[in-house]
């Protein structure tokens, strides 16, 4: 072996050993942490411990996921606390109307508002899977009108209600800037 080959083989792999050494690991022990990675590019939307936690807690598969896959989580999860919160609200609303308690109407509303909400959480997710952004971006405005429509039509803060809100928001948040961020650099 020629003294440069035997140079550019070593240059190889300390090259290789820096690019490793420096490589975020994910929690797990295999690879990059591509969720730290996704949070970090939607931080000016998204408190970055809050989406990381979030996407985290949807399972092991998640630390290797690209964003595209950051974004179908993201979207599951909004929609399975959105599906949460509107069973509390129907709950309530029903508790209200057995006992005559006055936020029925406010509790109703809430229920109808996460019902169309998820149901535009879905069809969004639906379209980001497919690649078709500009018909998930369509649902943007639809889908995180729970939320912050459940606060404004309830006089006084309902049992849960107040943390299903802001959860649901933050989710929907995150969702729609990883759409933003994805369809951005999708073309």
């Amino acid at each position: 072996m020629g003294s440069s080959s035997l140079l550019r083989g070593t240059v190889l792999l300390v090259a290789a050993a820096v690019v490793l050494a420096s490589a975020p690991v994910s929690p797990g022990g295999g690879g990059v942490d591509t969720v730290a990675e996704s949070c970090n590019a939607i931080r000016d939307f998204v408190e970055v411990a809050f989406c990381e936690a979030a996407l985290r807690s949807s399972g092991p598969g998640a630390a290797t996921a690209d964003r595209h896959g950051h974004l179908l989580i993201a979207a599951d999860l909004a929609a399975a606390r959105g599906d949460s919160a509107r069973d509390d609200a129907v709950a309530a609303a029903a508790a209200a109307r057995a006992s005559g308690g006055g936020e029925r109407d406010g509790l109703e509303a809430c229920g109808i508002l996460y019902g169309s909400s998820v149901a535009a959480v879905r069809l969004m997710r639906g379209y980001a899977a497919a690649r078709s952004w500009e018909a998930a971006r369509s649902l943007l405005w639809l889908s995180g009108q729970a939320g912050m429509g459940c606060a404004a039509a309830l006089d006084s803060p309902a049992p849960g209600m107040d943390r299903a809100n802001e959860d649901f928001s933050r989710l929907t948040t995150m969702a729609t800037a990883l759409l933003n961020s994805v369809a951005a650099t999708s073309g």
